[in-house]
């Protein structure tokens, strides 16, 4: 038996791995994605909208957003293949939340290469955000990637795992509930007549959620102890799969399709949303928070109400295709929606 054998068995066997996490470190654990669920929520609401106010084109907003995505897909699969191969989560962790912050506040904070050339042309702005729009995601994917993968390492007990899983999830709502919030004063409380009332509107709102998470994430990575499971796996010949192993199996296709288009549908509603309440249906500007808020809060309960069922397949099934259906309906409800009947879109 070879000592990396011999390590793996110790790991595995370590009561320590075996036994249940303590609520402290779960909550530890899940304060980890705080600042990444913070910014993709102001992300994904108030993007466009904040670049197209501020005199971007809707073409050139939309390159912008683009160029954030193709960055988040390469880089979460080389950064997922770089922390299997090395591990040091924390480190990852750390880096791609500094990436995220600077960023960030970057974006919002206005054109930075603008001011330091001293020129304001359509060109050096679009080329700005969109560099910066990459380095974000790229910073998201490293801290969401990192965040993610530590459940595995972090314990054996397959019971901890969901636990962990469970309170990563109930940040990320606490974090979209914090980001409407903050909006919604900000909304409220401030009026904006000029151009620079509206930028300063939306850094208010940026520069709030990147305190509040990074807030979080002090905590995370002071009181989470790098996962020493990992070494063991790593020992173990057995533990690693080749990529190539999971393009042979139809269930990674469907599974994959079925997730790309439920975020598709979200992500594009979310992004949209904002337009539509303030351009549309000429709705105040609080309704830019309030109407996502109540969204997100319906979401809430009903998540916790759909964890309380036994699931079954067939039953999975039918919950997935009832709320496809309910989402073209409300969808079509919404898109008739006339303006003097905006009230209606609360309800909806």
């Amino acid at each position: 038996m070879t000592s990396s054998t011999v390590m793996n068995y110790d790991i595995e066997n370590d009561d320590s791995f075996t036994q249940p996490v303590g609520r402290w470190s779960v909550l530890y654990y899940g304060s980890g994605h705080m600042l990444n669920d913070i910014t993709a929520a102001c992300w994904f609401t108030y993007l466009l909208l904040f670049l197209t106010d501020i005199g971007l084109s809707p073409r050139g907003a939309a390159a912008v957003m683009l160029s954030g995505q193709i960055a988040d897909g390469f880089a979460t699969i080389f950064i997922g293949e770089l922390i299997d191969r090395f591990g040091h989560f924390k480190i990852w962790h750390g880096a791609g939340s500094v990436l995220v912050a600077v960023s960030f506040s970057s974006v919002f904070g206005g054109c930075m290469p603008c001011r330091i050339l001293s020129t304001s042309t359509l060109k050096v702005e679009t080329i700005s955000y969109c560099v910066f729009a990459a380095i974000f995601n790229v910073g998201w994917a490293a801290t969401q990637v990192a965040h993610m993968s530590m459940v595995n390492c972090i314990t054996l007990n397959s019971t901890s795992r969901v636990v962990l899983t469970s309170c990563r999830n109930a940040f990320t709502m606490v974090a979209n509930l914090s980001l409407y919030a903050i909006a919604f004063i900000v909304f409220s409380v401030s009026t904006a007549k000029t151009h620079a009332d509206l930028e300063n509107q939306y850094r208010w709102i940026a520069y709030s959620s990147i305190f509040i998470g990074c807030c979080f994430v002090g905590i995370f990575l002071s009181r989470t102890e790098e996962p020493r499971l990992k070494m063991g796996l790593r020992g173990n010949s057995h533990a690693r799969i080749s990529w190539a192993y999971w393009f042979k199996k139809i269930l990674y296709y469907q599974v994959a399709l079925v997730y790309m288009l439920t975020r598709l549908v979200v992500n594009v509603s979310q992004a949209y949303l904002a337009f539509y309440v303030i351009n549309d249906l000429r709705m105040g500007q609080s309704a830019k928070a309030l109407v996502p808020a109540i969204i997100y809060i319906c979401s809430f309960i009903v998540s916790i109400l759909l964890q309380e069922m036994a699931w079954t397949g067939q039953r999975l099934k039918a919950y997935y295709s009832a709320g496809g259906i309910l989402w073209v309906f409300c969808g079509a409800g919404i898109l008739i929606l006339p303006m003097n009947m905006s009230a209606f879109m609360l309800l909806e």
